[in-house]
């Protein structure tokens, strides 16, 4: 066994229980590999026959999977669909128009329950009040908002009308926001006064405002206003509009606008390796027909459960998991507008116990701060609470290392509970690798195998199979019909980033190193192999926040890598070359905290480096590359026993080896 594999390996395995196993959707491990087996006999009809059997067409398919343009890969091209018809007016063909659709609950404890039929009224309306300002499909309407059934309404009436949706985090700044309203060239942008996080009241129109006021927003025809918290805000009378005054005149009824298979669903714009952040284009029937086989084999739906994913719609967990699948399968849920710390640390459990939860999906980032809270005041320990209704828990974003995996399963699951240990990222539309609940014996920090008809692996530098029980990185042999299909405006971005020639061109490279077990052939993801920071999930471009840095005028350069966190996975730490004299003591505190609100500012809060050190320069070879191992070894505390003789200036890792 080697040194890696030694420290990943969690001996202890969990099999399903008999009472799991004997309701699951794919029960026993027979089931996981009869689909397999057929997805490996006959490709394209396995596909097919989901796509019929969970997607109701308007115009059926007869092509499946078209690789003729790889890495350009089209599913069921000649087929037409629409994705809010099938979220909606096809669960009230199917009797369940009265049952309960979304249960949302405010950040002051407010509740609002509504029914599909309630919720299609509401997407109908706003989808005519889109088309009264002249959105047609194919455009493109940027979404800016808190987490709300309006913000559900606004993407499902995007859906509705053929227009692609594009969600940018309401915790993006104006910069952030400008950049991607530019890039995806949106005429409309939904926004709302106010957001509420925390008991806190946070901007969002005035944000919205200085992201236009900077400029090349040509496209931008109107910005519609969600009434949140009725606070004062700047009014553009030619160009803004409140929603609900909006509302008043629009009919409840809009017949949806039928479109291709590869019609554009949304644009989810992700970080990369570049500065510039990726505009990922996913399609309507790939994504959707996804998003509802996992509702039913990860998450083993079930049609009484109550079904709750904590994410934000302004990430792909929240598309896939609150905006679409839930909906797709019929399925009642939670969705939360707060946070889980307010207005203390059992709110996540007060709310499972409350609104009878069966199953609650969440990050590791959030587990671990609920682990410290409950630590510090045992009242709001899980145990507290009544979680009886919990079936099945999960967790998504991030690894999730086994200690934190077993007090997961042990205090919030009553050692009941199955977790489902998700990996997927925002390119792949939904899971790609993660335990089926009735099947697959789980074992804590281990996402497990991969889900029938994905075909993973993990490969050297050269593309070739390393043995289990070797690092690699991890690589997805075939193309399956949710995964991204291009990047926005750029098509050779796309090629480059994920069909790199290095490996040949013909497999999709996800960006993190991974191993599998030598015994169970079980994935274990170790973190990113490129420039990327996960922050609580998510995912930051380590240019993107070094350009961030380097546009403040005091700034002459600026390399950022991440540093691990008990709380976050992995923080952001910048080394940081000022354009005067090195700043010191009580200064470069000073000079540190100026920097972290401008960083915030040209980004938002998420990428705040939590250190900042300042040198001389940076380490540098002789011929002016930044050494961003040597930096990585100083963000994680450890000696420089690596030769430094090609370096240009050895003196500096001793400066940047001092907090500030």
């Amino acid at each position: 066994m080697s040194a890696i594999e030694s420290l990943l390996r969690e001996r202890r395995v969990f099999p399903p229980s008999p009472a799991v196993a004997a309701q699951a959707n794919i029960a026993g491990m027979d089931a996981y590999r009869a689909l397999v087996d057929e997805a490996e006999r006959d490709y394209e009809g396995f596909w097919a026959r989901l796509a019929r059997q969970n997607l109701d067409w308007h115009t059926p398919f007869t092509n499946v999977l078209d690789e003729s343009n790889a890495p350009f890969y089209t599913w069921f091209e000649d087929g037409k669909l629409n994705a809010s018809y099938n979220c909606l007016d096809l669960q009230i063909i199917k009797g369940c128009g009265d049952k309960v659709a979304i249960v949302f609950e405010s950040d002051d404890g407010c509740i609002t329950r509504l029914s599909f039929q309630q919720l299609l009224e509401r997407v109908c309306r706003f989808a005519n009040a889109l088309k009264s300002c002249g959105v047609r499909k194919g455009d493109r309407v940027a979404i800016y908002m808190p987490m709300s059934i309006e913000g559900l309404v606004a993407m499902q009436a995007c859906a509705r009308i053929g227009a692609t949706h594009s969600v940018v985090f309401g915790g993006f700044s104006a910069k952030a926001l400008n950049e991607r309203l530019v890039d995806v060239g949106a005429s409309i942008l939904v926004t709302a006064d106010e957001q509420r996080r925390g008991g806190r009241t946070l901007p969002l129109k005035s944000i919205a405002d200085e992201a236009l006021a900077m400029g090349d927003g040509a496209a931008l025809k109107n910005v519609i206003v969600y009434r949140r918290t009725g606070g004062a805000v700047a009014w553009n009378s030619g160009r803004d509009l409140w929603m609900d005054e909006l509302l008043e005149a629009q009919s409840d009824v809009c017949e949806p606008e039928w479109v291709a298979s590869e019609h554009p669903l949304f644009i989810l714009y992700t970080s990369g390796s570049t500065g510039k952040p990726k505009g990922v284009v996913h399609s309507t029937a790939g994504y959707l027909l996804w998003a509802a086989v996992t509702m039913k084999w990860t998450f083993d739906i079930k049609p009484d459960d109550v079904f709750w994913c904590t994410a934000d719609i302004g990430w792909v967990t929240g598309h896939t998991y609150v905006a679409y699948g839930p909906l797709a399968t019929g399925t009642t849920q939670i969705v939360f507008e707060g946070v889980p710390t307010y207005p203390d640390a059992g709110r996540y459990w007060d709310m499972v116990a409350r609104h009878k939860a069966t199953i609650f999906y969440t990050a590791p980032t959030a587990i671990r701060a609920l682990i410290k809270a409950s630590d510090e005041d045992p009242s709001v320990h899980p145990q507290k609470y009544d979680l009886s209704s919990l079936r099945l828990i999960g967790s998504v974003g991030e690894p999730i290392s086994p200690k934190i995996w077993v007090w997961y399963y042990e205090q919030v699951g009553a050692k009941r509970c199955p977790i489902v240990d998700t990996w997927w990222q925002t390119e792949a539309g939904g899971h790609l690798i993660a335990p089926l609940p009735g099947a697959t014996p789980l074992v804590p920090g281990s996402c497990a195998l991969p889900l029938p008809g994905i075909n993973a692996a993990i490969v050297d530098e050269s593309g070739q199979d390393v043995p289990h029980g070797e690092g690699g990185m991890l690589v997805i042999k075939r193309p399956w019909p949710s995964m991204v299909r291009t990047i926005w405006g750029d098509a050779k971005r796309f090629k480059d980033s994920y069909f790199p020639q290095e490996l040949g061109g013909g497999m999709f490279l996800a960006g993190d190193g991974s191993i599998r077990d030598r015994d169970t052939a079980y994935f274990t993801i170790m973190g990113r192999i490129d420039d990327v920071i996960n922050v609580s999930g998510h995912r930051l471009g380590t240019m993107e926040i070094e350009s961030a840095l380097a546009a403040n005028p005091i700034v002459a350069e600026a390399a950022v890598v991440a540093m691990p966190d008990d709380l976050t996975g992995e923080a952001v730490i910048a080394f940081v070359v000022l354009k005067g004299a090195r700043a010191q003591g009580a200064h470069a505190l000073q000079i540190a905290n100026d920097l972290r609100a401008w960083v915030a500012m040209e980004i938002g809060p998420i990428a705040k480096p939590k250190e900042i050190r300042f040198g001389d320069n940076l380490p540098k070879t002789r011929s002016g590359k930044i050494v961003r191992r040597l930096l990585r070894a100083l963000a994680r505390g450890e000696a420089i026993n690596q030769d430094v003789s090609t370096l240009e200036n050895p003196a500096v890792l001793e400066q940047l080896s001092i907090l500030r």
